[in-house]
């Protein structure tokens, strides 16, 4: 299974809060740990508020961003081509998301297209962009399930196509 983290669930790795569990549960059952490039510096920032509000200490910060850069490497980060931007664009738009948001929903979109979406889960911690994830998704598997019957279609009619010349 490949699991797409947006960044809500990514800090969860790094900070204990409700569901931390869950999202490492669902890490250690993957066999690809994929995110968007932009889950970096929104990691980062939500990291280093914590710290401002005290809500970490400064050695349980240190020790945070040390864990969330060592395993940076490790995970699959989508690359916020313009390509993805403009698919963000067009998910913002039709499903009411904030702009990152939407730019998570297209890095996702990415990674189902590549691996499959019934291989591929989508853990957030944000409503709407799951909502929006599982339409997507679904909309996604509908239209690959086309795809394959299409081209099953046109496979037979030309292997039967190709029996009536080559029988003639």
């Amino acid at each position: 299974m490949t699991l797409y983290l947006d960044t809500s669930s990514l800090v969860k790795l790094y900070v204990a809060e409700p569901c931390s569990d869950a999202v490492r549960g669902l890490v250690a059952q993957a066999n690809v740990v994929a995110t968007s490039g932009i889950a970096y510096p929104e990691a980062r920032a939500a990291l280093a508020r914590r710290r401002r509000e005290r809500a970490l200490t400064v050695g349980a910060f240190t020790r945070a961003k040390r864990a969330f850069e060592d395993d940076w490497t490790k995970f699959l980060a989508v690359e916020v081509s313009a390509s993805v931007c403009r698919e963000a664009g067009e998910l913002a738009e039709r499903y009411r998301l904030r702009g990152y948001d939407a730019v998570h929903l297209a890095s996702y979109l990415e990674i189902a297209r590549g691996a499959g979406v019934a291989e591929t889960q989508f853990s957030s911690f944000d409503d709407r962009l799951n909502r929006a994830a599982q339409t997507a998704g679904r909309a996604m598997a509908r239209a690959s399930s086309r795809e394959a019957r299409g081209r099953r279609r046109s496979s037979r009619m030309a292997t039967s196509a190709s029996s009536r010349t080559s029988g003639a």
